[in-house]
């Protein structure tokens, strides 16, 4: 494409939709308010475990404002079953994977067990939300009550109770992968360590929490739901099943969403309830969570427990690694192996490793369903694998930073082939970047490992301890299935896309309407764009997984390229050339080399409308929209390093995080202003998670983390000024060369906040192989180790 140099993609613009957002001019799914509107309360199980004996909603139903009360059982006659929520695994996966995989499907509300504090077990639907709330207490739950299981090797003993009877088992998941001999190549390894890590439970926290609102027009049999969600067309797809509906008639939209992070990233039992409700009612309903629902009943994340065998020989080099390891899901497994599969493939991160091996086991608990939150497995990951990376280099007494260059994959060596297969059935590529430079320059950032090391030692005779901690990842962006683009020339001349991504504050209204202005050498004010509504566009896949830079901008740049040859061809009509003569330019299209003859995109949108005097050329429909569905190869691979320093109190066991860098590669950078901000947000979500946030249950599973009161999440203070570093290797595999980077930054904290934390208390013999780290555990652990 040529024309004026007009470039936006690569400037730092400030977010479009700010205008709104900070203004007050932003909607909600809370804001929004409809004519006879009905508020929904639910009843939920005040048990982890136990056997529905009666819901008796006679009293509830007496209340004062109330409409309609139903328990699982009466819903259970009225609606059929949820369908498979799971996503689906590609055959090239299940024909090359040894797996197993059992698929316990959540009803919308409890009608034989409970499995989790916190389940629904009814619904009251009043005129408002208060009468709903104060019926909803008058309800009569008579539970027998079972034992629970609370963690996952409990799930998994033998004699333990069992979540899903007609299994038989807590063990609804398990695969393995290998390449290479592990056993073999452990067995001649010089040297071998042996150790178990854990990674906690803890969840997403988005200023807004989960809500649907839904309206049935009996006139045209028509079903319009709202919710906080990320996945608008997965949604309408599920809710017109459970409707028996047309997915013509189902239209689903998310507004203003404020924050997802991957919580609201799969379709909820209320996301399917409440339009049932509003059909059967004829009036519109509304659900609002609150923040005591949403961390008793929106999905957790995390929670595996790894133990883990490498092999490595007198220079550090990594020979063989055997990892084993369960994942607590919860009491229903909402996306499947996805997370689990996350973390094996990711594990091996930048290095060559020759032989590994992953065998991974996914149980049953009578906690909160997991599913993802920003990383999706791969915090998980990185801490097992940058963790063992320390604990190679203090057995050798060697510099971690030195093992890394080492190991890590060059820049000469892309594309590298992994050996492993992605969960899309294609094989892991690493398609380009350069691994060591992104470990130099962020050592750099932090001033240096030589200055540091001098500091430390000076710090260590003033009786104070810093550390230094690495964490490196690689990240698998960019997934399909696909991704759908609308693009259409408006008859202003106004270029309109549309979309099944679905913003939940990225900044996607500005970021696409700087790939769609350099698409058509328009500014990005005249885009238009309609994201998260299902009839903008047939077809959609949502935002999840770190994909929709990569999907959404494949799909606008092969849905413009089609519209642009029917632009040029009514636009050569006009001006009697050619169409191989055109360029765009200046939001016309004008004759390559001559700045006088050009016609304005309006003109042309103008002429190509149907009609009797239209100016279009013989054989080009009428009308100038395209759309384009694409379907990546497979993942563009994204990296970082980064580096921590902290300053520890032996006597509190405060972790201070004094500085702070990351070096981060996402291809093309196509805003670095928002780029920064991803970066930023994820890294203080990753911070908080190994040093603050704890979902902690106890023995007779019981949430006892139920409030921001004890659940702490990071605060603007616990936060150091982030140096970043970007690098850019753009990726082959995608027109614009991006790679996706919403999740990147919660990726490595948790291993590099470990690392730091126990370099610094390295004089005392401490490993930190599990998280979150506690003061008290440090405190502790300090003691123990003056005493000895």
């Amino acid at each position: 494409m040529t024309g004026i140099d007009v470039d936006y993609v690569g400037r730092a613009l400030l977010r479009r939709e700010d205008r709104r957002l900070l203004t007050g001019a932003g909607q909600f799914v809370a804001d929004l308010e409809l004519s006879r509107m009905l508020h929904v309360a639910f009843v939920r199980s005040p048990l982890a475990h136990g056997r529905i004996r009666t819901v008796d909603l006679r009293a509830a139903a007496a209340a004062p404002g109330v409409v309609l009360a139903l328990n699982g059982a009466d819903l259970l006659r009225l609606v059929p079953p949820a369908p498979d929520a799971q996503l689906s695994l590609p055959s090239k996966w299940t024909a090359a994977v040894q797996h197993d995989f059992l698929n316990p499907q959540q009803p919308l509300l409890a009608h034989d067990k409970v499995r989790f504090v916190g389940e629904p077990l009814a619904v009251i639907v009043a005129d408002s939300r208060y009468a709903a709330e104060d019926a909803a207490e008058l309800a009569n739950v008579e539970l027998d009550p079972l034992p629970a299981v609370v963690d996952a090797a409990g799930a998994l003993a033998a004699g333990a109770p069992i979540l899903h009877e007609h299994f038989g088992t807590n063990r609804i998941g398990h695969f393995t992968i290998t390449k290479g001999d592990v056993a073999a190549s452990l067995a001649a390894a010089p040297h071998r360590l042996r150790r178990r890590f854990v990674h906690h439970r803890y969840a997403a926290m988005p200023m807004e929490c989960r809500g649907v609102v839904a309206a049935y027009d009996a006139r045209s049999d028509a079903m319009t739901i709202w919710s906080a969600t990320q996945v608008v067309h997965w949604l309408r797809r599920e809710a017109a099943h459970v409707l028996q509906m047309p997915e013509a008639r189902v239209r689903c939209i998310a507004l203003d969403v404020g924050g997802g992070f991957g919580v609201k990233g799969h379709v909820y039992p209320e996301d399917l309830l409440i339009p049932f409700l509003a059909r059967r009612l004829g009036r519109p309903v509304r659900w609002i969570e609150d923040r005591h629902e949403h961390l008793l009943c929106s999905a957790h994340s995390r929670d595996q427990v790894h133990d883990v065998e490498i092999g490595f020989d007198d220079d550090g080099h990594i020979l063989a690694l055997d990892d084993a390891f369960t994942a607590d899901s919860g009491a229903w497994n909402t996306l499947g192996a996805g997370i689990a599969y996350n973390t094996a493939v990711h594990l091996p991160g930048p290095y060559k490793i020759a032989n590994y091996s992953s065998s991974a086991t996914i149980a049953v608990t009578n906690k909160v369903p997991n599913s993802a939150y920003r990383g999706a497995g791969r915090p998980e990951a990185a801490f097992v694998m940058e963790r063992l990376v320390d604990l190679v280099a203090a057995e050798l007494k060697l510099e971690p930073a030195e093992i890394r260059r080492r190991n890590m994959i060059r820049a000469d060596e892309m594309p590298y082939h992994a050996g492993l297969l992605y969960r899309d059935g294609e094989p892991i590529v690493y398609d380009s970047g350069d691994y060591p430079e992104a470990l130099e320059k962020a050592l750099d950032a932090v001033g240096g490992l030589v200055a540091f090391r001098r500091h430390q030692a000076e710090e260590r005779q003033r009786g104070r301890y810093v550390g230094l901690g690495i964490g490196c990842y690689v990240e698998g962006t960019g997934v399909g299935p696909f991704e759908g683009a609308t693009v259409r020339l408006d008859p202003g001349g106004k270029i309109y896309v549309a979309s099944g991504a679905c913003p939940q504050g990225q900044g996607m209204e500005t970021v696409f309407a700087q790939i769609v202005a350099d698409q058509w050498r328009v500014s990005p004010d005249d885009v238009v764009l309609a994201l998260a509504d299902t009839a903008a566009i047939a077809m959609g896949f949502g935002t999840i997984a770190s994909r929709s830079t990569v999907t959404l901008s494949a799909a606008i740049h092969h849905a413009s390229g089609k519209l642009r040859d029917k632009v040029f061809a009514v636009a050569a009509n006009m001006l009697e050339c050619a169409p191989a003569d055109l360029e765009l330019r200046d939001s016309s299209v004008g004759i390559v080399g001559v700045p006088g003859a050009a016609v304005s995109l309006a003109k042309i949108a103008a002429a190509a409308r149907p009609g009797w005097d239209h100016s279009r050329p013989s054989g080009v429909d009428a009308g100038l929209e395209e759309t384009h569905y694409w379907e990546p190869p497979t993942v563009t691979w994204s990296y970082a390093v980064h580096v921590a320093i902290v300053d520890v109190d032996p006597d509190l066991g405060r972790v201070s995080v004094a500085r702070y860098a990351v070096a981060h590669d996402c291809g093309t950078v196509v805003n670095p202003l928002l780029l920064d901000g991803q970066i930023a947000g994820g890294t203080a979500q990753g911070l908080g998670g190994v040093l603050l946030e704890e979902l902690v249950y106890d023995e007779s599973g019981q949430l006892l983390t139920g409030s921001l009161m004890d659940y702490l999440v990071p605060t603007a203070s616990d936060v150091p000024e982030i140096a970043m570093i970007h690098l850019a290797a753009p990726s082959p595999l995608n027109p614009l060369g991006v790679k996706g980077v919403g999740e990147g930054g919660a990726v490595a904290p948790p291993a590099a906040i470990a690392n730091a934390v126990g370099d610094a208390l390295a004089p005392f013999g401490i490993e930190i192989n599990r998280t979150p780290i506690r003061p008290e555990e440090l405190v502790a652990a300090i003691r123990a180790a003056r005493s000895r």
